[in-house]
This record gives C-alpha cells, structure tokens and sequence, in this order.
C-alpha cells in the first residue's frame, strides 16, 4: 500500500473504522488519504485515513493516536465521532481490546456486544448541551444489522465469536482490582474494557450505526489459575489476533456497505426536546451537522 498523502480537498467514506493504527496496513485498499478534520469539539485523536476497500470508501481513525499517545481518559470521544460523521460516515465498527470475565470466552475470542455498562467518570458523553437537550433511546445500543454483518464475517474468517454479551467500560487507565474484578463477574458481564464509552452513546446521537468487534486478551485479574492481566499478555495475543482482525474487517465492509434500513438513521428524529426558537444560534451552528435536518424551518 502506498504511503498516505495529506488531503485538503474534500474526501468522502462510509464506514468508520475506529482502532488501532495498524488496522488499515491490509491487502486491498487503494488510494490512501490522510485528512485532517476540525471539529467545533476539537481535535480528533488522529488524522482520519481514508481509502476505498473492495469498492467501498473507507475511514479509518487511531482511537489513541498513532504512537498510542492518549490514554482512555484523554481521547476526544466527541471530535472522533463528530469527525467521521462529517466526511459521510454511516456506520462505525469499532475494533477493542478487552479483558474476559468468563471462563468460556478464551484470550483471542472475537465478542461481539450487544449491551454495555457505563462506570466512566470523567469523560463528556453527549453533544448535547449549551442550550438544548436530547433523549435518545439507547436500550439496544449497537446496531443490530451491522451487528449481525460483523458477526457473519467474523465466523467467515474463521474465528471464535461469541454474539452478544454486556461490554462493561470503566475509567481506568488502571486495570480493575481484584475485589472489582470478582464484583463484575458477580453482575455477570461478559467483558471488560476503557475505550467503547461513550464512543457508542456518541455515535447514536450523530445517528451513525454502531457495533464492537471485542477482541479477548486475557482472564482480567479474576481467574484462579491465569497470570493477573498485563500490559505484556494483551500486546503478545493483539499481535496474534491482528491478521485475523484484518481478514474480519476487510470481510465486513462490503456486507455493511449500502442503503440503511435501520432505525439509526432517524435517532434525533423525536429525541430534540428545546424548542427551535429556544436554541441558541450558536449552539444550532456548531451542531448543524447533526441537527440541521430537524432545524431547516427554524
């Protein structure tokens, strides 16, 4: 693949790909642009890479930065999001390293989520404010069609997946105790990870589909008979699982590709509680990529 370029000129895509730097070095993708997004939130983590895969254009976005730079704390979820919903992204797969809170989910399993347990504190985790107020409904916080495209490519490609399961995120940048490991796994969660909130809350506000590909790296620090997780065992099973990662995106690109038929779409569509004429123009500015939809007769 050619080195990327840096782009001034306008460049679309359609799906986002949020994760490591490494995930858009695979077989396949052309014309690699670097694009550099300002957003009314700030600066995204990194500049978006954007090329086409099997036909498709595609975003790609380094969740900490390339050279791993910004722990889980101090990534701007809001510009990240922001910045993918403006050069034309519909749908995001988000690519996560996680711990297993079960036995039967084994380092280097693919989870794939469909529920997630918010124990962040410190992060802003709505777009929403200045002077207006919205709801979305997030009881089924991914998309159930992407879900379903990425679970059929994922066993495509030949890996362990289980579907469905409760992603719970935490603040860190500290792994969990032992006594807060034995505490999660008593709530029965699936696994656990710093990074997917509020990624995925952010994404059903600016209506894009959302799902996770949760890649197990090890038992946490509750497993008897398993080493307490490290930095060493998450980076040796990444690097195992990083082809197969790959091979699992490239499959599902073309399979998400397309017109949408779920509700993501329209999650603002009754969420907007201000009144238009109560909404400050500035605020109406700097959320007219999300909102001007619902705003054009204000």
């Amino acid at each position: 693949m050619a080195k990327p370029t840096l782009s001034r000129e306008r460049v679309q895509a359609e799906i986002g790909i949020i994760g490591g730097s490494g995930l858009y070095e695979m077989e396949g993708i052309d014309a690699v642009r670097e694009v550099r997004v300002a957003t009314p939130f700030g600066r995204p983590s990194d500049a978006l890479l954007i090329g086409t895969l099997d036909g498709v254009r595609v975003a790609f976005l380094s969740r900490h930065g390339r050279g791993h730079r910004l722990s889980p704390s101090e990534i701007n979820y809001r510009a990240n999001i922001y910045a993918l919903k403006s050069v034309g992204v519909t749908r995001i797969v988000s690519v996560s390293a996680v711990g297993s809170m079960k036995e039967s989910i084994r380092p280097g399993d693919v989870v794939l989520p469909d529920q997630f347990i918010d124990l962040t504190k410190r992060r802003m985790g709505t777009f929403f404010e200045r002077g207006i107020v919205a709801h979305v409904a997030l009881a089924d916080p991914v998309c159930r069609d992407l879900w379903a495209a990425l679970g059929k490519a994922a066993e495509g490609a030949g890996a362990t997946v289980h579907r469905g399961g409760v992603y719970l995120c935490i603040e860190g940048p500290q792994f969990s105790s032992r006594g807060e490991s034995l505490l999660y796994r008593r709530w029965g969660v699936d696994v656990i990870g710093m990074t997917n909130l509020p990624e995925a809350k952010l994404a059903r506000e600016a209506e894009l589909c959302y799902t996770t590909m949760a890649l197990a790296t090890d038992y946490d620090c509750w497993h008897e008979t398993e080493m307490a997780v490290s930095v060493e065992a998450i980076l040796e099973t990444l690097h195992k699982n990083v082809t197969l990662a790959k091979r699992i995106l490239r499959a599902v690109v073309p399979l998400a590709a397309g017109a949408r038929t779920c509700a993501c779409a329209a999650a603002l569509q009754y969420a907007i509680l201000t009144p238009p004429q109560a909404i400050p123009l500035a605020t109406k500015a700097r959320l007219r990529l999300l909102v001007g939809k619902y705003l054009k007769r204000s």
